[in-house]
């Protein structure tokens, strides 16, 4: 599990910045960590503030490692700094294991590498030069300077049966992304999440089963063509099969592409949120509350939280609803504020030392914990 980042001149965030994910001493929610690792954060703050980008550093890590395409590196460097280097670092936790992943950038270079495993050195690199060391073979290797040696290893060797090594990296290719505005969700084990996908290997049981266990008012099934009351729907012979909802009390099926946007994004991102739960993996959610009723968006929090045992769920919300002690501990709660050209800052709610029974919304929507937009109202 990932238990903590730092980043430095990345994107918005030009000071260091440490974004832990240990939990601290507060009881509240006990099942919404395991171990002593936190089951992911919420970053929440102003439009433009630096919110998507802190859960950047998870998904460029994850492109880098595992995607086959160039990843222009230029676009995560700061605009606004002296200093041309970017630096990212990763603590994991895998079993008990302490994973330390380093690397370094510049421009559109890697300038340095290091791999640790229980604080024992497994990559050195420094710009072109790079050594390996795995049980007692050492090895020194020429690396081009646009991918990370790590990621070379990793294919050309699969870390010749390191165990820790290879439940890490199974780890991080279960990893899902989601842009729940575009509907758009990436994954790195081959594994395809759309839904009429989903649906064409699982079927609609399981997505009924969830429908009918927290109350929804609707089932859907996935046919090629719907006749009732009169009202006839059919699919070309080359367009396969349709989602429709039957909602309770109306008896003719809607299409998917009828019913609201809040709708359609719960069908389309469910798929990838049952995959992250069954397969412990990381989650990340960009844009989470778009279209998703405040109740919707805590169900599926504490679905995950509850459902998910070494599951993480880092994400993006402006839904102030889900600032509270019976959702997400103050240690999984960050706002995000821009501050000019010293960039972007965080604030963990559990630095503030908020009680288990204060209104964590409440205290927010004041202006303790920052991340609150100051608009001028004009006169009238």
């Amino acid at each position: 599990m990932l238990k903590k980042m730092i980043v430095k001149n990345f994107k918005c965030f030009k000071e260091e910045t440490v974004f832990d994910f240990e939990k601290t001493n507060y009881k509240v929610l006990e099942h919404n960590s395991y171990g002593k690792i936190l089951k992911g954060a919420l970053f929440v703050g102003d439009n433009a503030s630096g919110k998507t980008t802190a859960i950047q550093p998870i998904k460029l890590l994850l492109d880098l490692l595992l995607k086959d395409k160039e990843i222009p590196l230029l676009i995560y460097g700061c605009l606004f700094s002296t200093d041309g280097v970017t630096s990212m670092e990763y603590e994991f936790d895998m079993n008990g294991h302490a994973i330390n992943y380093v690397f370094s950038f510049e421009g559109d270079g890697f300038v340095e590498e290091r791999l640790t495993v229980d604080k024992k050195t497994v990559i050195e690199r420094l710009k072109g030069s790079a050594k390996l060391e795995i049980g007692d073979d050492i090895a020194f290797h020429e690396v081009d300077h646009s991918i990370l040696f790590l990621k070379q290893v990793y294919f050309n060797t699969k870390f010749f049966g390191n165990e820790v090594l290879t439940g890490w990296f199974h780890y991080l290719k279960n990893a899902v992304y989601i842009d729940a505005y575009t509907k758009r969700i990436s994954t790195y084990n081959g594994e395809n999440l759309a839904v009429k996908k989903y649906i064409e290997k699982q079927g609609v049981e399981s997505l009924n089963l969830f429908f009918d266990e927290y109350n929804f008012k609707f089932s859907i099934r996935y046919e090629k063509k719907i006749e009732k009351n009169g009202i006839r729907y059919e699919m070309d012979e080359n367009e396969g099969q349709m989602i429709f909802f039957e909602r309770k009390g109306i008896n003719v099926p809607i299409p998917v592409f009828m019913e609201s946007a809040g709708n359609q994004t719960l069908i389309s991102i469910l798929p990838a949120i049952f995959y992250a739960v069954t397969n412990g993996s990381m989650l990340i959610i960009d844009e989470f509350s778009s279209g998703l009723h405040n109740k919707l968006e805590e169900l599926l929090v504490k679905y995950v939280m509850r459902k998910g045992t070494t599951t993480q769920l880092f994400f993006v919300s402006h839904s102030t609803n889900l600032l509270s002690n019976t959702i997400l501990r103050p240690d999984q709660i960050y706002t995000v504020e821009m501050e000019g050209d010293e960039g972007s800052r965080i604030c963990r709610f559990s630095d503030e030392q908020p009680r288990a029974a204060q209104n964590l919304e409440k205290m927010y929507l004041s202006g303790v914990f920052g991340g609150i937009p100051e608009y001028g109202i004009a006169k009238e």
